[in-house]
């Protein structure tokens, strides 16, 4: 399928490393320019070698979403480079659990992270958007629900419903917003610190994934990469889990 994407410009958060890392690399290799954002400037180093191996674009910006000023000063330094952003994939975020429910620290960074950011990087960007009639915002989010305290969970439903409001804002416009929930991806989140043992990745899949794995980078990446493109213009406002059909199941 051709997906419309030579020549568009597309911003990726949280591009270093897993989902937003291989969302970067399958948006250069249909023809985008790739703006890739990330707190540190030396995990990008090697996507853009890849990228540029690929015959690909890239340009490098580090962005601390953990700062509230952030999302403003990345906003213009994209736009200082590369003159405007036509996908806008906000994909930075972390799982945040709690030792003790009532941490507000933890809470006010995580919805800085995982709502916050995004919402104020999409205002930044979205109104040239508008005006040209075509634009892309992709909002990476996650689970909604939880059988324990995490403070990434509530900023994420935040965040999917603020991309329905944003998407009925924007839609008749030629922008659309949309959600990709991932479930468990081979990420360094999931694979290092939520289930570093075989044996807790195993008994998690049994419990709850009918596909029997963990899901791959480049499964939920190739979702982000068709709802930036052409062929999804008339999908907005929706959430696509990429899961692997996981169970939810009442004992």
């Amino acid at each position: 399928m051709e997906l419309g994407l030579a020549g568009k410009i597309c911003l990726v958060t949280g591009a270093s490393t897993g989902i937003g890392r291989a969302a970067a690399r399958i948006l250069a290799a249909e023809g985008a320019w790739v703006v890739a954002a990330a707190r540190r400037a030396e995990t990008l180093t090697s996507l853009a070698d890849e990228i540029q191996a690929a015959g690909g674009e890239a340009v490098l910006l580090t962005a601390d979403f953990g700062q509230p000023h952030a999302p403003d000063v990345l906003a213009a330094q994209a736009l200082s480079k590369v003159g405007r952003v036509d996908v806008l994939v906000n994909n930075a975020g972390g799982s945040r659990p709690l030792q003790r429910p009532d941490d507000a620290a933890v809470w006010e960074e995580s919805f800085l992270l995982n709502f916050l950011a995004a919402r104020r990087l999409t205002e930044r960007l979205v109104a040239p958007m508008l005006e040209r009639g075509w634009g892309r915002i992709i909002n990476v989010s996650g689970a909604v629900v939880a059988k324990s305290f995490n403070a990434a969970t509530p900023a994420k439903a935040a965040l999917e419903s603020w991309s329905k409001a944003a998407s009925a804002a924007y839609a008749a416009r030629g922008v659309t917003v949309n959600c990709v929930a991932p479930g468990r991806i081979k990420t360094p989140q999931i694979m290092d610190r939520l289930h570093p043992t075989d044996a807790a990745r195993q008994e998690f899949i049994d419990r709850n994934i009918p596909a029997g794995r963990f899901g791959e980078p480049e499964e939920a990446a190739s979702v982000i990469a068709f709802l930036a493109s052409e062929a999804a213009s008339y999908v907005s406002g929706v959430t696509i889990p990429v899961d692997g059909g996981a169970l939810r199941l009442a004992f």
